[in-house]
């Protein structure tokens, strides 16, 4: 395949909806046939739920996930197990040659924490993603977990659209982000069509956009920088919006370098 590697960025709300996941993975499916995709995906929802029902406490900080280390045993066997395993089982059921993997797996991949008040919550810091890139040439589409590794194999906690963003970048790819919303929204809760750095302060600064969408949108202005292409966030409740995307109609926000 020749064309250029699309990342896919889906949040693990999408694992709450049967149908809106097997169309998802149909969609890329079919995406598939004529350009090379990697999925990566979170689960803070499922997350969320499991810390509790054991009694813990779950805190975010600037829209990230704070992970002490006593809840990583269960953010990684909740990301890089559950959630994971569930995309990929319904991935391979509509006929996608798809294989379950985490950040860390392959070790050329390289994670750090860069903010210690977040506990046990890394960036990717380097890579070649040689793995993904050797699957990807024997046509698998990759189901990737964001849960990556330091070098010295202690695992991290990476927040989905960060990694999405370094895969896209390390792959020189396409990037949409899927959101359970239609786009990024301004204060009258319409979509906007497309979205610029001077927009994106303006929105942060009068508190329009908050929390997680913060991450994703600052996530966004920086690989389109970056790659110097446009990155999509569309509702992963309507898949067809990712070929739709692709083919340059309008729909979700486009987010663009200035």
């Amino acid at each position: 395949m020749s064309a250029k590697t699309l990342v896919i960025k889906v949040g693990g709300a999408l694992l709450e909806s049967a149908d809106s996941l097997t169309a998802f993975f149909a969609e890329l499916n079919s995406i598939s046939k004529t350009q090379p995709v990697v999925v990566v995906h979170g689960g803070g929802a499922l997350v969320q739920k499991l810390l509790a029902d054991l009694g813990h406490t779950s805190e975010k900080k600037d829209g990230l996930r704070i992970t002490p280390a006593e809840h990583m045993p269960y953010v990684v066997g909740g990301l890089a197990g559950t959630a994971n395993k569930q995309m990929l089982s319904v991935a391979l059921n509509v006929g996608a040659k798809a294989v379950g993997l985490s950040l860390a797996d392959g070790g050329d991949i390289q994670c750090e924490i860069t903010n210690p008040e977040l506990g046990f919550v890394g960036e990717v810091t380097a890579g070649t993603a040689d793995l993904v890139q050797h699957l990807l040439s024997a046509n698998y589409l990759p189901v990737i977990s964001s849960i990556g590794a330091k070098a010295d194999g202690q695992l991290l906690n990476v927040n989905a659209d960060q990694a999405a963003e370094a895969l896209a970048k390390i792959l020189q790819g396409q990037l949409v982000l899927l959101s359970d919303v239609d786009g990024i929204l301004d204060a009258n809760k319409h979509v906007i069509p497309t979205m610029t750095r001077d927009v994106a302060d303006d929105l942060i600064a009068s508190g329009v956009i908050t929390d997680g969408m913060v991450v994703k949108v600052n996530t966004a202005l920086a690989t389109a920088k970056t790659l110097q292409a446009p990155i999509g966030i569309l509702n992963w409740r309507e898949p067809k919006l990712i070929s739709q995307w692709l083919e340059n109609q309008s729909c979700g926000t486009t987010v663009v370098a200035e």
